[in-house]
């Protein structure tokens, strides 16, 4: 795998004066991501992760070394024909991350011998990748979980293409292999040295698997492979702008295993040059149950890969036209809608809360759900039009509740979210009674509007009786003794006459207008 732009100085001791928290650490990151296509990317052979094999094929159970045919498995005469989807996935994702598209790519052969390899070699991308730069927006924890954190860019050196390698399984004294994953298509993405934390690698993981789902592009599931990562990691003294001696942490395949492998190794490189010793640039490993990276090799022990173009690959030229189409099917960016989604309503937007749109934006399918939602729950007469808060609260607490961790969000119809939204907002019923509706409607499937008139449940907002029943409560000696405390300052006092109030009214009078009356009444 090509290496990162970390790769650069030497370490040299630091003065006794400092301390480990005079110290930062600089860390580049190469993804690795598998793309999401119904072939390998130089072969016809279907690629999928357990399961069924696809609808249009035979249904069969996939068992180890069945997804293969003679291109995988480096048979004499077999020769490699490039997935065009796999290179136009490629190509979205640049255009999501503004990268620049070379008019020409084409695939070198990476030469090494390891079991998982059948050519001993990998058809990869040296010098002419498929994406040059771009940059992902990242979003850095916040404060307190509902406040928003820090948003930064992280720039990229680019992205290339390449098949993926079979999968090794380690057994006593020997190793099984499965050529499965053999040739999947893996976009490798390479980061410049733009990281400072290791809660900023962990957020750039998060954007960048937000960022491929939403378009399609890839699954991004770590635990299945989908995702790995490996990490260069160095450290400085804080002010330095030089970069210094770096360590790469290979195949880190979950985001505790990102966050933990660096900040034990920036740790450990800390401690090290306080000693006064120097840092070796070498590949290292994690291991999680010991909580410590090991060395793996030193850059002096590294293989000469012997980097040459693919004979039977020719170069592939992208023209204006064919980025211009890819374009077109890119979705919102996640940070971009999730802006979107907190600008007020006058500009365009939703006026939603941080707390809300953090639930929405990392799932495209849901913000898809809430925003048909919003559009049926849209009148032309004044006020018919459902408040989007309102939708958003019935979506992110009440649905994804109902839903126990499920993403069928289509199994309520977004017009009756709408619908119970209104009747809400209007004052029809209580935000309880939506409760108690929303559990109906879930379960039956009934419109809201038939499950309120069915149950009865329609709130009572005329003024003129609402005030009849306020003034009769206030009339008793309890309600008087009350309306005194709350005039004497006790705000609570006000929530003793609501009881009553609302028994006397069978529970239909509408609270809000209840309140107003009651306040109008006692400041007289």
């Amino acid at each position: 795998m090509p290496e990162t732009a970390t790769a650069a100085g030497t370490a040299t001791a630091a003065p006794a004066a400092l301390s480990e928290s005079d110290f930062e650490t600089v860390i580049g990151l190469e993804i690795h991501v598998q793309l999401k296509t119904r072939a390998k990317v130089f072969a016809p052979v279907p690629y999928l992760y357990g399961g069924a094999l696809p609808d249009d094929a035979a249904p069969a159970d996939i068992t180890p070394n069945t997804l293969v045919d003679p291109t995988v498995l480096a048979l004499p005469g077999a020769l490699p024909v490039l997935n065009r989807a796999a290179l136009e996935q490629s190509i979205r994702f640049g255009l999501l991350v503004g990268a620049d598209i070379p008019e020409t790519t084409n695939w070198d052969r990476k030469n090494y011998f390891y079991p998982d390899s059948t050519k001993a070699y990998q058809l990869s991308q040296k010098d002419h990748p498929v994406t040059i730069g771009g940059e992902v927006e990242i979003e850095l924890p916040g404060p307190a979980r509902n406040i928003m954190g820090e948003h930064k860019i992280i720039r990229l050196n680019h992205a290339h293409l390449e098949e993926d390698v079979g999968k090794l399984t380690h057994a006593g004294a020997g190793s099984l292999v499965d050529y499965n994953r053999a040739g999947a298509p893996l976009l490798e993405i390479v980061t410049e040295p733009d990281l400072r934390s290791p809660d900023e690698a962990v957020a750039l993981l998060n954007a960048l698997r937000m960022l491929l789902t939403a378009a399609g592009v890839s699954d991004c599931d770590m635990e299945k492979g989908q995702m790995r990562c490996d990490a260069n990691v160095s450290v400085r003294p804080r002010g330095q702008t030089a970069l210094n001696t770096r360590c790469e942490m290979k195949n880190l395949n979950s985001i505790s295993g990102v966050k933990n492998a660096i900040e034990y190794e920036a740790r450990r490189q800390i401690r090290e040059v306080l000693a006064g010793r120097e840092i070796h640039q070498e590949t290292r490993g994690w291991n999680a149950e010991t909580g410590r990276t090991y060395p793996l090799r030193s850059k002096e022990e590294a293989h000469d890969y012997r980097y040459f173009p693919d004979p039977d690959l020719l170069p592939v030229k992208t023209t204006a036209g064919d980025i211009e189409r890819l374009r077109a099917t890119l979705p919102e960016r996640p940070y971009d809608r999730q802006r979107r989604y907190q600008a007020d309503i006058a500009a365009g937007g939703f006026a939603l809360p941080f707390t809300v749109t953090s639930v929405f934006i990392p799932d495209r399918e849901l913000c898809e759900y809430f925003e048909a939602a919003v559009a049926a729950g849209s009148g032309t007469a004044a006020g018919t039009t459902a408040n989007p808060l309102t939708i958003a609260n019935l979506v992110a607490n009440d649905l994804l509740g109902a839903l126990a961790g499920a993403t069928d969000y289509n199994r309520l119809p977004p017009a009756h979210l709408a619908a119970l939204a209104r009747l809400t907002d209007a004052g029809t019923i209580s935000k309880a009674q939506a409760k108690e509706v929303f559990a109906e409607m879930f379960t039956t499937g009934d419109a809201p509007d038939a499950i309120v008139e069915r149950r009865g449940l329609r709130q009572n907002s005329d003024t003129g009786e609402i005030e009849t029943i306020v003034r009769d409560v206030l009339a008793t000696p309890a309600g008087t003794a009350a309306a005194e405390q709350f005039r004497a300052g006790n705000e609570k006092a006000l929530n003793s006459l609501k009881g009553p109030i609302m028994k006397a009214s069978k529970g239909k009078a509408n609270p809000k207008v209840v309140d107003d009356i009651l306040r109008r009444l006692l400041a007289a």
